[in-house]
């Protein structure tokens, strides 16, 4: 914990995306920055990410920003005094039928025109990258990308606050913000915290599945709508290391890496589970109940490809609530209602990842004339309020639903 003072702009959130929106800030010229966190720096939805990054994208864009995301992490530990923990495993995204294959040769061919590196490759040499795949005769093509691989969430946003703090930024932790305050004018002038008050101009709200709840206090409703995401982590299985590729097999919702010696197992299941917006309170805590159902969901797909999941043992289990939105697009940028409020929010579980770009695009926002695609971010297509509260819960609860359809391996 350090001195609370006042200052010109206040990131409230410690996780990736707060963590990148200092740094970002401070390396774009802005000074007298501060960012305060309710606990440890990234001991919320970043803790409970899984890590993992990959660059294959549907688009050319997407692409290319996936593949900067990826050098930084690649680059931190020269560039930032301190590392992301990255492991260059590469990833294999496996197709099982013939809807999958089709859709993993159109990411391939896009991948092509961006520039990165990628290979489809057959049952057998997927095998060979990933021994410990063990029935892959189901396997129809495979996506090989060699220059995949994950981080380390905490470490990530310990690397953004690092560099700020050498351009100037403060952290402050162990401090909760309450309301964000209104001059008589409905500017922000400052932010009230568990520690007091302070005088503040501008209020970065970074602060993941109470960004919705903290706006609310500005007089702002957004739909930021916590959905789980959860993984596994079993004992140590023979022949998995944290060299092996990162695997994503979307028809049967999962991924997984190694993790040590043991198997990291995760997905998107199709039945979600979410918080209505309206319940959540600016400190109040989010459960972290395990779905075993849904955990069991993961580990029988998974079996039919590594039958040993079945019998490994659980060491830990992981849940988040990510905040999501209902176009399942972030939310960056300033809120016009409410001069001096920004939002860096709406991260819809690629807060690790997606930090380089949601810092670099709240950076652009700020400016005189950002770009058509940061200015398709702006939290202003949700205000004013033209939606209902339950339909913005299904849509957002919807996208994360729907990152891995469900689709029969049949499928034509």
């Amino acid at each position: 914990m350090s001195t609370l003072r006042d200052s010109a702009v206040t990131v409230v959130g410690g996780g990736a995306v707060g963590a990148a929106a200092l740094y970002f800030l401070a390396e774009a010229g802005y000074r007298d920055l501060q960012l305060i966190e309710a606990g440890d720096t990234a001991s919320e939805t970043t803790s409970q990410a899984a890590g993992l990054v990959g660059q294959v994208r549907s688009t050319v864009e997407q692409t290319w920003a996936s593949m900067r995301s990826a050098e930084l992490f690649r680059s931190m530990d020269d560039s930032f005094g301190a590392g992301a923990d990255w492991r260059e495993t590469g990833s294999l995204r496996l197709a099982l039928g013939p809807s999958a294959e089709q859709e993993v040769r159109g990411l391939a061919a896009v991948a092509a025109k961006a520039g990165l590196e990628v290979e489809l490759v057959d049952a057998r040499r997927a095998q060979e990258l990933c021994p410990v795949l063990d029935d892959v005769d189901q396997v129809r093509v495979g996506l090989w990308c060699p220059t995949d691989g994950f981080v380390q969430p905490n470490s990530v946003a310990a690397a953004y606050l690092n560099a700020a703090r050498r351009l100037g930024a403060r952290v402050t932790t162990h401090t909760r913000a309450l309301r964000v305050s209104l001059d008589d004018r409905g500017r922000v002038d400052g932010l009230v915290t568990d520690r007091g008050g302070i005088r503040t101009e501008t209020v970065v709200n970074a602060a993941g599945p109470w960004a919705g709840a903290l706006a609310r206090t500005a007089g702002v409703d957004l739909p930021v709508v916590p959905v789980l995401v959860q993984y596994f982590v079993t004992d140590p299985q023979p022949g998995w290391h944290s060299g092996l590729p990162c695997l994503r097999i979307p028809e049967i919702q999962v991924y997984a890496r190694g993790e040590g010696d043991g198997m990291l197992v995760g997905g998107f299941e199709n039945s979600g589970t979410s918080i209505d917006p309206r319940e959540v309170e600016v400190g109040s805590p989010l459960p972290h109940t395990e779905d075993w159902d849904v955990l069991a969901e993961f580990s029988a797909s998974f079996e039919t490809l590594v039958p040993q999941v079945s019998e490994a043992g659980v060491r830990a289990v992981f849940t988040g609530w990510p905040g999501f939105t209902p176009d399942g697009r972030f939310l960056i940028g300033p809120v016009s209602s409410v001069p001096g409020l920004v939002m860096a929010a709406g991260c819809n579980a690629h807060g690790v990842q997606g930090s380089d770009v949601i810092g670099r695009h709240l950076v652009e926002s700020l400016a005189a004339d950002p770009s058509p695609l940061v200015s398709s971010f702006s939290p202003d297509r949700f205000v004013p309020r033209d939606w209902d509260w339950q339909s913005a819960q299904a849509s957002a609860q919807g996208v994360c639903e729907n990152y891995y359809p469900r689709k029969s391996p049949l499928d034509p």
